[in-house]
């Protein structure tokens, strides 16, 4: 008998980023240091609610049913519309209003940190599932941030190959955020692009094939970029291009803090061990988590990718390395590169030794020279 559904309460903390939205619309109504109530809520508040709330080791019953979950899922589906209508709604308005420059800049800058800090979460969360409406309605929103490559680099690449110098999403040792930033917006693109080409091949398709999903990738961000022209012009388009760069560097910081320094061995010929849970850092701070939907829980979604996020298990530190902070504060970190590596280069270190003893030569994975690991 299937599970009845979770009552609202158990998945009620994981809405507050729906906050995000009223957020918005009063600092487009005020004006002045009001338009910066988003990244305020996002960044500060929920920084100061991990000290008050502590943290979550709670495991929950990885079994449960999907339709246990239903307000779980809910919040990641309707989301999608929420986030277009913050977005287009907004650039409807500002572009009517009587905002400055640098109130309209300020706004979408925290539009922008709402679409990559919740949205691109929530996307990351349905392009795992199976579903078709999860996984198109991931789709929407990646493209709303013209970032649509990354359901192909994500599924094709990171998750195959996180933790070898295949992928281009693993931060190097000593790496800083603004030079690995340069580093993957180079990278992944070409990447997603030569991973799509490799599985058409395999099916005996061309780029041409109307399988080839950059084909949807570039109509719905030819979408997004018209209706931006039309609801509000030259500005309107400027708005919207300013909120999706913000989006993007906001998913690639926490890119960036996911995996840093952490390596898979490489066993020779290009062969390297399996993913395992001591290739992801993790976090269980209980709001930070609240607000990316567990996404912190790293290590247990990449050992079962298409887990829902309310049943993401946490592991001891003997199995999987833990960050001192959420990742909220430990991107503001980040952006800091003497500040970031003075916090984890000796938690880098502590991991080695801890599960690669006889490994005395780290030179080839810091700078990402080992073979890259055979396949296609």
């Amino acid at each position: 008998m299937p599970d009845s559904p979770t009552p609202p309460p158990a998945a009620l903390p994981f809405w507050l980023s729906l906050l995000t939205l009223p957020l918005a619309i009063l600092g487009a109504a005020w004006g002045g240091l009001w338009v910066l109530l988003l990244p305020a809520f996002t960044w500060l508040l929920f920084d100061l609610l991990d000290f008050v709330a502590g943290q979550s080791l709670a495991n929950p019953d990885p079994q449960t049913e999907d339709g246990a979950l239903l307000w779980h899922r809910l919040l990641t589906m309707l989301w999608c519309p929420m986030q277009i209508a913050l977005i287009f709604g907004m650039i409807w308005y500002v572009t009517r209003s009587g905002l400055t420059g640098w109130e309209a800049a300020g706004l979408f800058f925290g539009i922008g940190t709402a679409s990559g800090a919740v949205g691109i979460v929530h996307a990351h969360e349905l392009l795992h599932q199976r579903n078709r409406l999860e996984r198109a309605l991931a789709d929407i929103l990646l493209a709303s941030c013209l970032y649509s490559h990354f359901r192909s680099e994500h599924l094709r690449v990171h998750h195959i190959w996180v933790g070898t110098p295949r992928d281009a999403v693993t931060a190097r040792y000593n790496e800083g955020f603004h030079r690995y930033l340069w580093r993957v917006l180079r990278r992944c693109p070409a990447s997603a692009w030569r991973a799509e080409r490799a599985l058409l091949a395999r099916r005996g398709l061309g780029m041409r094939s109307a399988r080839n999903p950059f084909w949807l990738y570039a109509a719905l961000q030819g979408a997004m970029l018209l209706a931006a022209l039309l609801l509000g012009g030259w500005q309107g388009l400027a708005l919207f291009a300013w909120q999706a760069l913000v989006a993007i560097w906001q998913l690639e910081l926490t890119n960036y803090i996911e995996h840093y320094g952490l390596t898979r061995k490489h066993l020779g010929q290009g062969r390297y061990e399996r993913v395992l849970p001591r290739h992801s850092w993790n976090a269980a701070h209980r709001a930070s988590n609240w607000l990316l939907i567990n996404l912190q829980r790293h290590s247990d979604h990449h050992v079962k990718p298409d887990r829902r996020f309310p049943l993401l298990q946490t592991y001891p530190e003997d199995q999987a390395p833990q960050l001192p902070y959420g990742y909220p504060l430990m991107g503001a970190l980040a952006m800091v590169p003497p500040a970031w590596r003075r916090v984890m280069n000796p938690r880098v270190r502590a991991w080695r030794r801890r599960f690669y003893p006889e490994i005395t030569d780290w030179a080839p994975y810091k700078h990402g020279t080992l073979p890259l690991p055979q396949g296609p």
